[in-house]
């Protein structure tokens, strides 16, 4: 792997204008990920995702760089239809398209911050790889008072020009004072057996509102990793929403610094997977001042040989008195070879905090069943009532009732 890396990376900076010492700085990283090489099992953050071996298993050798030079077609079959929003496409890691048609364009500004390099807390080596080979990275400036009339999507899209390649995409978004912005992930793919490696970095200043909705519904062959980083000031508020459906192997990560008093955290998911897909959220709150809070509920359903896992922590500073922490992970095994995983964390040095987790696992309730089909339902519709209700819960708590419909009929949830 490591000549390849190298004749990729050589390839890459070629059709960069970059200077000596940007190329140095990439170079550092790609020399780091070499000596670290993807993640494993031996790493307690990986414990239940062994990267490196599901790679390997379901993907092989792996290209590490991707042709930039050629553009690529947007394909508006893939954008949502029924709500109006904003648009940024990335086809094959190249961003073709960015749009903010609904915005008043002296309010929102895009820098380009390519000769940036980005350094991320709690980085790995997929932070290093990342950096190495990130071809375009825009900061996405939203000013202050202004708040986004729609809602910016943006599109992870591939075509069948890639194959076995490495996709490595950066964003860094900053909402000034009074500001707010509602984001959509959505992945949608063609082209298969590619690993996916996005690095997003978010800065809330005061009373600033973020609401971000990750969605991977659509049935995919490829290997992706997700890494949100969230510095709040004081007031701000963070709203992120997962689901975890489509992909062979996703794992998202949040990483969540509430530096102001009264900032507050959200994070609700749904892991949803059947074969042998295998998928894994992982979240850090950090509390680091006084009077903020924090809410995570996540809840999975898995059948067939399919895996989950949900790694939770709450860290709580000395000096973040008045915290309130809440973490629950509840999941349905629906046969006897599927697998959860869960590991809730409670770190906490301050005397005057209200904090909370819990796990908790099992099978659907065959009497709850029994009931349903007594009063006229049939097994499968039974089964599907009693899981359309677990994960109901998690989708209400959705604020953006726009998005909360879509993603109810996206999912197919009916109350």
């Amino acid at each position: 792997m490591k000549e390849q890396l190298q004749k990729d990376f050589d390839n890459s900076i070629k059709n960069l204008n970059l200077s000596q010492k940007d190329i140095e700085i990439k170079k550092f990283c790609l020399d780091s990920f070499i000596e670290k090489g993807f993640p494993n099992r031996k790493e307690e953050d990986w414990k239940f995702s062994d990267l490196n071996q599901i790679i390997r298993n379901n993907i092989g050798e792996l290209s590490f760089y991707n042709d930039h030079t050629s553009t690529n077609k947007v394909d508006t079959s893939v954008f949502v239809n029924g709500l109006e929003h904003n648009k940024i496409v990335f086809i094959n890691g190249r961003i073709e398209k960015i749009d903010f048609a609904y915005e008043k364009k002296d309010q929102i500004e895009i820098i380009d911050q390519s000769e940036t390099i980005n350094e991320f807390k709690n980085s790995n080596s997929l932070s290093d790889l990342n950096n190495a080979f990130t071809y375009k990275c825009f900061k996405i400036l939203v000013k202050k008072g202004y708040q986004l009339v729609k809602p910016l999507i943006i599109y992870h899209t591939s075509n069948s020009k890639i194959w076995s390649k490495n996709i490595n995409l950066r964003l860094n978004f900053e909402l000034d004072r009074d500001s707010s912005l509602r984001l959509i992930d959505l992945f949608k793919d063609t082209s298969e057996k590619n690993f996916l490696n996005i690095f997003y970095n978010f800065e809330l200043k005061e009373n600033a509102v973020l609401k971000n909705y990750k969605l991977d519904k659509f049935e995919n062959k490829n290997i992706k990793y997700s890494f949100n980083n969230i510095d709040q000031d004081k007031n701000s508020i963070s709203e992120t929403f997962i689901l975890s459906n489509g992909s062979n192997f996703l794992k998202n990560e949040i990483n969540c610094n509430l530096k102001g008093i009264y900032s507050s955290a959200f994070i609700n998911g749904i892991i949803s997977l059947n074969n042998d897909k295998h998928h894994e959220i992982r979240t850090t709150i950090n509390h680091l001042t006084e009077n903020t809070k924090s809410y995570q509920l996540i809840k999975s359903v898995l059948e067939e040989s399919s895996k989950a896992a949900y790694q939770g922590k709450i860290f709580v500073n000395s000096d973040a008195q008045k915290t309130d922490g809440y973490q629950l992970s509840k999941a349905i095994l629906l046969n006897k070879e599927s697998e959860f995983n869960a590991k809730p964390e409670l770190e906490i040095y301050a005397d005057d905090v209200k904090c909370s987790h819990g796990s908790a696992s099992g099978s659907l309730n065959d009497d709850s069943i029994f009931y349903l089909m007594s009063r006229g339902l049939s097994y499968q519709q039974s089964r599907e009532l009693l899981i359309n209700g677990f994960l109901l819960d998690v989708v209400e708590k959705i604020t953006d009732s726009e998005i909360k419909n879509l993603i109810k009929n996206m999912i197919g949830i009916k109350e």
